[in-house]
């Protein structure tokens, strides 16, 4: 990129950057389970992708300028721990599309965006089918516990006697912080150990409730 762009050429490039990094934050919702996906991370998604095309402009061919913004921007850091390697993925994606078009090579970031999204559609298809052909079904576990209990010993031999797979999606204090009430994404092989569990969970000294929903396709 030689020399300084004309005005109208890089606010084309922003707004070029910006609706494929809405592109991104799209396929990133579609391709992904409604509980692994994060708002903030859509939203960071299109924000990085403008932002790097911003950087990549502003540096240009000058090679001093590109290590002094590296050092200025060290500084910044992710407040929010990205929990998935599919999401960091995903960033690296968002940075990769807004790179290509700040240094006006849309058609990397298009092609990019057409690749990475199908890939991302098949692969995520693919696990879908598997986990149909093997009768596992998805489930939203909510235990409220009482407080003074150790949740991981107390649940824990319930949960791996009926569940395939558990996630902990969240924990939080409920009734005034006399009890927590705990979170879980649990695939289960089929509906009877679904009620099999709830029994088991029931049984548990210390569990005060249990609600088990089954997640829907658009949940998923």
């Amino acid at each position: 990129m030689q020399g300084t762009a004309a005005p109208l050429a890089v606010l084309g490039r922003l707004v070029a950057s910006m609706l494929l990094g809405a592109v991104v934050a799209w396929i990133y919702q579609r391709t992904r389970p409604a509980s692994d996906t994060s708002s903030s991370l859509a939203v960071t998604l299109v924000l990085l992708s403008i932002l790097i095309a911003m950087v990549t402009q502003v540096i240009g061919d000058n090679v001093a300028r590109a290590f002094s913004l590296v050092g200025a921007l060290s500084i910044v850091r992710f407040r929010t721990v990205v929990r998935d390697t599919v999401d960091t993925a995903f960033v690296i994606f968002a940075v990769a599309v807004g790179m290509a078009v700040g240094a006006s090579h849309p058609s990397v970031a298009l092609g990019g965006i057409v690749v990475v999204g199908a890939a991302a559609w098949f692969m995520t298809r693919g696990q879908r089918a598997l986990a149909g052909e093997a009768g596992a079904a998805a489930y939203l576990l909510q235990v409220r516990v009482g407080l003074g209990h150790d949740v991981d010993s107390l649940l824990g031999p319930a949960l791996s006697a009926h569940a395939r797979t558990r996630r902990l999606v969240s924990m939080v204090t409920a009734k005034q912080g006399m009890a927590i009430e705990v979170s879980y994404r649990a695939e289960l092989p089929s509906e009877q150990s679904a009620g099999e569990l709830v029994k088991a969970l029931n049984r548990v000294e210390g569990v005060e409730s249990v609600s088990l929903n089954l997640e829907t396709t658009e949940e998923r």
